[in-house]
């Protein structure tokens, strides 16, 4: 081979190699680059989401001291308010023994004695630190238990909860108080019952509670009634069932709330 040609054929390989080497440089130069910008779109990324996240542990922070603040001023103000006025009302109603008197100040008594229950009712459920299965459970017996002390109704109670720091929110632990607490008064009003048993079981895709009496079974009536309505509303509401069962003696109801 002539060597010029041969010369200028090894010139061309090499030049051939280099720029084939210069490709395979500016291709991990490139993908180098791409790679370092996508590590730094994730850091962005997960700087925003945290972000994101102070700012939602921000805003339940502001709402959780919003609804101590609103539980405190409720205590201090309106629960000396009617205190007061129960207190008042026991006094007039000494000091003047008339009996229509006595009646409408056994009344306002009486009133005045619901709306501190009532207002204790929603100071528990605004307090944050009553935001777990075992606390409802503890405010609930003990609702139930003050309940039926004046009745001639007993009642048991028997929980098998694994996890008993579950969290339940405000709306979830009000309502489902409120649905045990229609459920007992039902009972006591319309069952003829001599004992209810409460169970409260968990397990890892439900918290339920079993209401069963020994009474007569509901009627047609208390089925249809706004109790039984309200009971099935409030459930819905928080993407739970409601479901009523008879057995032999008395009624068995099913309160079921997805984990």
């Amino acid at each position: 081979m002539n060597p010029a040609i041969k010369l200028t054929f090894i010139i061309a390989m090499l030049i051939m190699l280099l720029f084939v080497c210069f490709i395979i440089m500016m291709v991990f130069i490139y993908n180098k680059k791409q790679l370092i910008q996508q590590q730094e779109s994730q850091i962005k990324e997960s700087e925003f989401q945290n972000q994101l996240l102070q700012k939602e542990l921000e805003r339940q922070k502001a709402i959780q001291l919003e609804r101590e603040r609103i539980s405190q001023d409720m205590h201090d103000d309106l629960g000396a308010g009617i205190s007061a006025i129960k207190l008042q009302a026991e006094f007039l109603k000494y000091k003047m023994p008339q009996e229509s008197y006595s009646e409408d100040l056994e009344a306002i008594i009486t009133t005045s004695e619901d709306m501190n229950l009532a207002m204790r009712e929603i100071l528990w459920s605004l307090n944050s630190k009553n935001d777990t299965i075992a606390n409802f459970i503890e405010y609930t017996v003990l609702y139930v238990k003050r309940f039926l002390s004046k009745t001639s109704i007993d009642s048991q109670f028997s929980s098998n909860i694994f996890e008993k720091q579950t969290n339940l929110s405000v709306k979830e632990r009000r309502n489902l108080f409120l649905v045990v607490k229609e459920a007992v008064h039902n009972v006591y009003k319309h069952s003829e019952a001599h004992n209810i048993i409460i169970r409260f079981e968990q397990t890892d895709t439900y918290f339920q509670i079993t209401i069963t009496d020994d009474g007569i079974g509901l009627t047609d009536t208390v089925q249809k009634g706004n109790g039984i309505t309200n009971m099935s509303l409030r459930m819905e509401a928080i993407g739970g069932t409601f479901e009523i069962f008879p057995i032999l003696k008395g009624t068995c109801l099913f309160v079921t709330y997805p984990m």
